[in-house]
């Protein structure tokens, strides 16, 4: 009898200990907000979902082992600003962000509460002292897009073998590197550049009209959480204007956008659960590095290819990881 006894307490406390913390007791379930900077859904943004799918992997599911407050600010500063104080009034255990600006306004708001953050250049935008040792709240995924604006321009040139001017969609309120960066790497393979700006939404058809007008042959899409929540209307305005469009994630391709290059949508989302799962678990912010990219992914449509009179060479096609026909 006190065998058996000792074996169902040994059983029990196993299963305790590799449950997540959140699931331990009813009044132990972590909270967690969500501040994006996209406006509400739907359509739900794709990166959102990747990172809940991840975080249900890790054995975090909403409405049993953790809680979550979503803010959707969009791409206003005064508004995300609010939305932060008001998830660290409501004292959310951890805030995960997307973007330098819902970023920066949960940084503004808490120096206490863990930020789980994918940003461009942490250390540049004053989020991290280092990627190795961020040393406060901040920690996440460093996507790091500095070494992409060379190599999506050779594809987008590959694309269009007699390209010479390209306009550059810049959101402004995400970091300054991104154009600047295409400048340089475009004088390298003797390209003109026209940036052109759009931050929110409405902005976008006075963007393409200032592409048409600066007679740009090609389009490359910068990163904005903004144009992934306005993929669809993007992408629309892409074919539209026939202007072959270089994006970042296949987001874009799966709407319509002709072709992505950028950093694998599920190893940067995991690698965010992954984070959240070991703060949640009792991990320090402070010890935790932010991660990087090291799996890029080429994604082609070519119904969209079709649609503006473009065939995508058997070069690039042989190099996809996923073709939309």
């Amino acid at each position: 009898m006190l065998i058996r006894l000792a074996v169902c307490i040994a059983a029990v406390s196993a299963l305790v200990a590799s449950a997540p913390a959140g699931a331990q007791s009813a009044g132990s379930v972590p909270r967690i907000g969500v501040l994006w900077q996209t406006p509400p859904p739907p359509p739900v943004h794709p990166h959102l979902a990747a990172l809940f799918r991840n975080l249900r992997d890790l054995g975090w599911q909403e409405g049993k082992t953790i809680e979550v407050e979503y803010r959707y600010g969009g791409n206003d500063a005064a508004r995300l600003r609010a939305l932060a104080a008001d998830l660290v009034r409501s004292k959310v255990d951890l805030i995960t962000t997307a973007g330098d600006l819902s970023t920066r306004a949960a940084q503004q708001a808490t120096r206490s509460i863990p930020i789980v953050a994918l940003v461009g250049h942490p250390v540049e935008s004053g989020f991290a002292a280092s990627l190795a040792r961020p040393g406060g709240n901040i920690t996440g995924f460093a996507v790091l897009a500095d070494e992409l604006a060379l190599k999506r321009l050779e594809l987008l040139k590959e694309m269009v073998p007699k390209l010479t001017r390209v306009a550059v969609l810049w959101d402004p309120v995400t970091h300054e590197r991104q154009p600047r960066m295409v400048e340089a790497a475009a004088g390298t393979l003797g390209l003109e550049v026209e940036t052109v700006r759009a931050a929110s939404a409405a902005e976008l058809p006075g963007a393409f009209e200032a592409a048409q007008r600066a007679r740009a042959e090609a389009m490359l899409v910068l990163i904005s959480p903004m144009f992934i929540g306005a993929r669809t209307e993007l992408t629309r305005l892409a074919a539209t204007h026939r202007l072959p469009a270089m994006y970042h994630t296949p987001a874009f391709t799966e709407v319509g956008g002709l072709i992505a290059y950028g950093p694998s949508l599920d190893e940067q989302w995991r690698q965010v659960a992954g984070i959240i799962d070991r703060i949640l678990r009792g991990a320090r912010v402070a010890d935790l590095p932010f991660q990087q990219p090291t799996r890029f992914e080429l994604d082609v449509n070519l119904r969209a290819a079709r649609a503006i009179g473009i065939e995508v060479p058997r070069s690039i096609l042989l190099r996809a990881d996923r073709v939309v026909d």
